[in-house]
């Protein structure tokens, strides 16, 4: 029989009879291509609705397979397209190529009639797909015999019109589009809307015959796989096709053609093996009503289970979900190559304790709890001098004066530099460690993200510390007076205003900090409660310890004056009453430094304790601006882009 074309009607047009329509012997009509077109020209313009023919396309418009209320595919594709949208500035473009092809392969899709299905006959050499390709249409389209290859291009069998958008995707020539023979019986009539496509063999010896294979297949909305009692275990079909379209079951055919060829037996115990096969590659069998693969035996040459063939694609024709299930499989399939790039192993992120960790470390580095230590040495110091004896205070300045000297001076200038680059590297390590915590688990990428946002962030943070200390100090004197013990300093005694303008009041020591001289431990840091230039402030009972201890000092005076006057004859002799003013001023003395000594341990405590508080919220504000707030933006990022991800894999229709 001849074959049927169709080269110029898969326009979507309807056909049309009329006088200048041919039709052969039998009364069928009969179409070669350029005879029909001339025939349809010259046909009469209006005709009757029922001598149409029955395969002409319906003018309303078309609805996506996978588009309907209801799907879960469309909500899927949305949020893969947000996830490839959100994460091309953290992956490269290589790892979402797949994804995207997804994305255009739907949106090509969707704009295409929904009420045909595109399937493939895929086969090894001489498997007989062509022979059961032309039984399935009941015409000899695609050439067989025993010349290898025999199919060298796809050729294209469609049941109805319309699908001339189907396969100019599928880059199939006018010229290699066929129409089949239909008898009219009730399979023909389940057969509306299929697209037969016949493929090269996937292990032709011509490179150019499996690259149209491996084409043809990432487009078809399903695929018959035909393979023989002698090549049904062939590793080419089952490791580069079967196995990596797992997820693909449900729209896959697996037919164990020339039975013919074998005794009934030897036919089971065959479809059993390839059974087997299939699911070792990971590929459900849809067996008992459930979901998967359809798997079935026949003989393309006799007709044996041919028409099986044709009541089963004709159920799947009509149920029109193939490109749904088809684009489903491939969200699952991208969704499976992203998952080591948004899945991460265990919960990344940054706890309250990294951060008190990161914020401690800081505090460390910027000399928080030294400069507390220094601050409550100076309240003490200040009240020693305040309420110490001025004999004990004149010896101690001598002693201070005489052992230091010039030594304290050089000290000062030798140590910056050392302990500059201990701050500088303590900072380093907070930052690091706190980086390596925010990404526990995290995926690579993502890791590599927030990486980089804390190493980014880190860069100058000495420099930012120290400045924001400096500050710190400036708006605590210029908000001075008076406080009590238990209160932040508010830089009574401060340098001058011309400091914090950095005007002339600037010290040449202060103007020529430079970068990393945060975290001195040995000197308290300028601008916090008992830095350089700062003096606590008085409590309110200082005065009364002061006028205490003048005094004592009066006494000790008073009675060694009069025992001077009773030695050189001025006064009257009578030492009992000079010795005992004078022993109550000695003793009196010592012992009112030793109460404001004991009275002042709480107040130059918490003095200390709110210059090293201030010192760590300065730390702890700079920290969190520059590399707490850039990391956890970063982590964030990824728990949006997680969201996605399981939003695209929550609504799997087919296993995958």
């Amino acid at each position: 029989m001849t074959a049927v074309t169709d080269q110029g009607r898969d326009d979507g047009r309807p056909e049309r009879e009329g006088a200048g329509e041919a039709r052969g012997d039998d009364g069928r009509r009969w179409d070669d291509g350029l005879i029909a077109r001339r025939a349809a020209e010259a046909a009469q313009e209006s005709v009757e609705a029922d001598a149409a023919p029955a395969a002409q396309d319906d003018p309303e418009p078309q609805v996506e397979a996978y588009g309907l209320p209801g799907s879960p595919l469309r909500p899927r594709l949305d949020a893969l397209r947000e996830l490839v949208g959100l994460s091309r500035a953290r992956l490269d473009g290589s790892t979402l190529a797949e994804a995207g092809r997804v994305l255009d392969e739907a949106s090509a899709r969707q704009r295409l009639s929904s009420r045909h299905t595109v399937v493939a006959v895929a086969g090894a050499t001489g498997s007989g797909k062509s022979t059961l390709f032309n039984a399935l249409a009941g015409v000899q389209i695609s050439d067989t015999g025993l010349r290898r290859p025999t199919t060298s291009a796809p050729i294209a069998c469609s049941w109805t019109d319309g699908a001339a958008g189907l396969l100019d995707r599928l880059a199939i020539p006018g010229r290699l589009r066929r129409r089949p023979v239909q008898g009219g019986t009730a399979t023909d009539e389940a057969l509306q809307g299929l697209v037969l496509v016949d493929l090269p063999d996937h292990d032709s010896a011509a490179t150019g015959h499996r690259e149209q294979v491996d084409r043809v297949l990432a487009l078809v909305d399903a695929v018959i796989w035909v393979v023989d009692p002698e090549k049904y275990a062939d590793a080419a079909l089952h490791e580069r096709y079967l196995r990596p379209l797992a997820g693909h079951a449900e729209i896959t055919f697996v037919v164990l053609n020339q039975i013919d060829r074998l005794s009934g037996e030897a036919a089971d115990l065959i479809l059993d093996d390839l059974r087997r096969l299939i699911d070792e590659d990971g590929m459900a069998v849809g067996e008992h009503g459930e979901p998967g693969a359809t798997v079935m035996s026949l003989s393309a040459l006799t007709g044996a289970g041919v028409g099986d063939l044709r009541e089963v694609l004709g159920r799947f024709v009509q149920d029109r979900t193939a490109a749904a299930r088809r684009l489903s499989a491939d969200v699952d399939a991208a969704a499976a190559r992203l998952r080591p790039v948004y899945v991460a192993e265990g919960r990344p992120g940054l706890g309250e304790r990294a951060r008190e960790e990161f914020t401690d470390r800081l505090a460390e580095a910027v000399g928080a709890a030294a400069a507390g230590q220094a601050a409550e040495r100076e309240w003490r110091r200040n009240a020693g001098r305040a309420c110490g004896t001025p004999w004990l205070r004149l010896w101690r300045w001598y002693e201070s004066s005489r052992q230091l000297g010039g030594l304290d001076l050089m000290a000062q200038a030798l140590a910056p530099p050392e302990e500059e680059l201990t701050a500088r590297q303590r900072v380093e390590q907070a930052v690091r460690k706190l980086a390596d915590d925010a990404v526990d688990g995290l995926p690579t990428p993502w890791a590599q993200a927030v990486r980089e946002a804390a190493v980014n962030g880190a860069e100058g943070l000495p420099e930012a510390l120290d400045e924001l200390a400096r500050s710190a100090q400036a708006g605590g004197r210029g908000r001075g007076g008076k406080g009590d013990a238990g209160t932040a300093p508010t830089g009574a005694g401060g340098r001058a205003s011309g400091e914090r303008s950095g005007g002339p009041g600037t010290s040449a020591g202060q103007a020529k900090r430079g970068p990393g001289s945060v975290g001195r431990a040995v000197t308290p840091v300028a601008g916090v409660p008992g830095g350089r230039g700062s003096r606590p402030p008085r409590p309110a009972w200082w005065p009364a310890a002061v006028l205490a201890q003048a005094s004592m000092t009066l006494l000790q005076l008073f009675g060694g004056l009069w025992l001077l006057g009773q030695i050189v004859g001025v006064l009257e002799p009578g030492l009992l009453t000079p010795a005992l003013l004078m022993l109550a001023g000695v003793v009196g003395g010592p012992l009112v430094e030793w109460a404001c000594a004991a009275a002042a341990r709480g107040p130059a405590r918490r003095y200390g304790q709110e210059a090293e508080r201030r010192l760590r919220e300065v730390a702890a504000g700079c920290g969190r601006a520059r590399v707490l707030d850039p990391v956890a933006a970063e982590l964030a990022r990824y728990r949006e882009v997680r969201e996605r991800y399981v939003a695209v894999t929550e609504f799997s229709t087919t296993g995958g």
